[in-house]
Formats: structure tokens, sequence, C-alpha cells
């Protein structure tokens, strides 16, 4: 590019042709699009489109000899072709087109197989398992719809739920399901919804359509776009034979619109028979529990210790009164045999006790407190103490003399 500054800015024919000159020296390049605005002019040799990108808002105006577009006659708009094309720059009106050398329609053969290679590629990073499936929420706070303009598929989905669940409150979102546009738009819409917080699941749906029709939700960015939301989705494209990828990355695939409807919300009618199922079990249960209870209640009512207590302490009060007679007359009896075997210990050990000889005349003489045994033991003067039967006297020792049977002992 020439050197410019501000005070010697350049023209914008220089600019323009600096460009030209830079994508004039670019090669031919092999580009994929889907194809949209095909004009034929009458009288030029010159055919024009547009080719588009699906996963972006993004396309270049493509121009090609006629006979390059007859030779794969028909081709019609949305369909996905390569195309052979040398970049071109137009100085004049400062536009860039890619002039087609050779265009191939895409074959359904080579999507098919493109689509299964991508298949592979997703389900090896783990897309598909099953283990990080989200399990769809008993009853939404709200559900979110993406489906197409006025379509039939929303129209099913929300007549469907409103007659299962009335009053369900639904968040939608319209956008194209098929085109070049339909990748941004879904894309869009699903970003939105996974942010509205009381949004709890997103239905994805539209009604069939050809293979071509539903390309747009096996598109790589919304496949990568599904598997990072954190709001469960529900795919319901097409009929029950079509299969695009967005069923596989899905948290809940349903065959059709109608189908999405009854596997996002519950019945209401069948909830309430339900409960009323589960009410009446409780009630047959407790008035068994009742009963049974009841039963147990009189069989004990039924029992002599609860029927009728009293007449059961009445006879252990007149047994209590027998043993107590017994007791006494065995107490008594007891205590005479006792008196009288007293009275009979009582008269042996008077008969062996010292008073009881004191009492027969005779006294013992004690010396200093001591019995007095032997007349040796004492001395003429000597003071000594008389114990009689009724008293004590004191005597003095006038004599002293041992008896013959004590001087041969």
């Amino acid at each position: 590019m020439i050197e410019s500054s501000s005070e010697e800015p350049l023209p914008v024919r220089v600019v323009s042709e600096s460009i030209g000159e830079y994508v004039g020296r670019l090669g031919p390049v092999w580009v994929e699009g889907e194809v949209a605005e095909i004009t034929r002019r009458p009288g030029s040799q010159m055919a024009f489109m547009r080719l588009k990108d699906t996963s972006v808002d993004m396309s270049l105006q493509v121009t090609c000899h006629k006979s390059i577009l007859e030779a794969i006659d028909p081709l019609p708009e949305n369909a996905r072709i390569v195309a052979y094309a040398k970049v071109n720059w137009y100085a004049v009106r400062g536009t860039l087109s890619l002039m087609a050398r050779e265009i191939r329609q895409v074959g359904l053969g080579e999507l098919l197989a493109r689509l299964e290679q991508l298949k592979n590629l997703l389900a090896a990073e783990g897309l598909f398992a099953s283990e990080r499936k989200r399990e769809l929420p008993f009853l939404p706070r709200k559900i979110g719809l993406i489906c197409g303009r006025a379509s039939a598929a929303e129209k099913d989905v929300v007549e469907n739920v409103e007659r299962r669940w009335p009053g369900m409150p639904f968040e939608i979102r319209e956008v194209a399901v098929q085109g070049s546009t339909a990748v941004i738009e879904v894309s869009r819409a699903l970003i939105e919804l996974d942010a509205i917080d009381d949004v709890d699941v997103i239905i994805v749906t539209r009604g069939g359509g050809s293979f071509e029709d539903l390309l747009p939700f096996s598109d790589e960015s919304l496949i990568r776009l599904v598997a990072s939301l954190t709001t469960p989705i529900v795919s319901a494209i097409g009929h029950e034979q079509d299969a695009p990828l967005l069923d596989l990355v899905a948290d809940l695939r349903a065959s059709t619109p109608t189908d999405a409807a009854k596997r996002v919300v519950p019945s209401l009618i069948e909830e309430r028979e339900h409960i009323l199922q589960l009410s009446n079990r409780l009630e047959k249960r407790m008035f068994s529990i009742i009963e049974l209870e009841i039963s147990r209640l009189s069989a004990l009512l039924s029992r002599p210790v609860i029927k009728e207590p009293l007449t059961i302490v009445n006879n252990k009060a007149e047994e209590i009164k027998v043993l107590c007679s017994d007791g006494r007359k065995a107490l008594s009896s007891r205590l005479r045999e006792e008196k009288i075997e007293v009275r009979e210990i009582k008269a042996r050990i008077a008969a062996l006790s010292p008073l009881s000889t004191l009492k027969r005349g005779y006294a013992v003489v004690q010396k200093k407190g001591k019995v007095l045994l032997d007349a040796k033991d004492v001395a003429l003067s000597e003071r000594l103490d008389v114990v009689l039967s009724k008293g004590e006297i004191a005597v003095e020792v006038v004599t002293a003399q041992r008896s013959k049977k004590s001087k041969e002992k």
C-alpha cells in the first residue's frame, strides 16, 4: 500500500486500484454456501447470485456464465453448492465478488456423509452422552418455545399444553426454521430464553420438511450451543422418521410438536385422578388401621383386669385379710412358746446364780472387792466385807482357821 498521511491523503481511486492489485494476486478458491437471489438478465450471458454462509449472517456476490448454471439446471434457491471461483474487485463501484468458473450442487449423499462425520465427531466429544442430559421439571414455571412464524407447530404445542395444563405461561420466539438465517435466529432465541430465570424448559420445534429444510438443525455451531445451555432442551423437529443432530444433543427428543407438549407438562385431569386415587387409598388404609386398633382395644377391654378391676382388688384384699389373720395367730402362738422357753431358761439361770445361794442363807466374803476363798489369805484384825442375800456387813477377823477338808486339799 502506498504511504499516506493526513497532509498527503490518497485519492479513492488510488486506494481502490491498490485493493484491486492485491485481490488480483489471490488465486481461485473452492467455496461452499447456500444459493440465494439468482438473477438472469435478458440479453446478458452472465448470471448473478448471492452465496450465504448458513452459520453466520454473511454472504458474497457471485457472478458466473449462464452456461455454468444451465449445466446444473434447475438450481433452486437455498440449494447448497460448492463453487470454484476467483475473487474480483470492481474498482469503480468498490465491491468484491466471486467469478465462478465451476459450480457443483452438493448432493444428498455427500451431505449425509458430512453429517455422519460431524455426528461421529460430536459423539466422540461426549455431546450426545446420556449422563450429561438434564431431567425435565415435573411442572415448569414457564415454557420457552422456538418455532416458525405463525406455524402449525406453534399452534400444536400451545393448544396441547393448554389442554393438559390450563394457564401455563409461554415465552415464544418466532424465527426462521429453514434457509440461511435459521441457524442464526434459532441460536439467538436459545440464548435469550436460556437467560430468563423462570423459563424451566425450552422446546425447539417445526413441522416436517425435506432433508435440506432440516439441515439447520444439524449445524455444528447450533449443536454446540445447545450442549452449553443450562436450561433443558426438548427437540421436536419434523416427523418420527426425521433425525437431525439436535435430537441427539437435546435433553429430550419428541417425535412431533404434539408429543413435545405431552412430554413437557403433566395432564391436570390425570394428576387430579391420581391424587383422588391416592386419597381413596389413604382413606381406606386409615380406616383399616382404625378398625384394627378398635379391635385390639375391644380385646383389651374384655379382659377381667380391665373390665372389672375392683373384683380382682377385692379378691386380693380378702386373701390379704386371711394371710394377716393367719400371721397374727402364728405370731401369737410363737410368742407363747417363746415366753415359756424364756421362763424356763430364766429359772435355770436363777438356779445357777450366786444370788440364789445367798437366798438360802449363805454369804459371800470379800476382801477388798475380791471373793475370799481361803482362811489363810486373811490376817487377824483385818476388815472383811460379807455380802448377804439382802445387804452387806463389815466384820473384823478375830480368828482364822482352815477346816480339816480344806487342809487335806
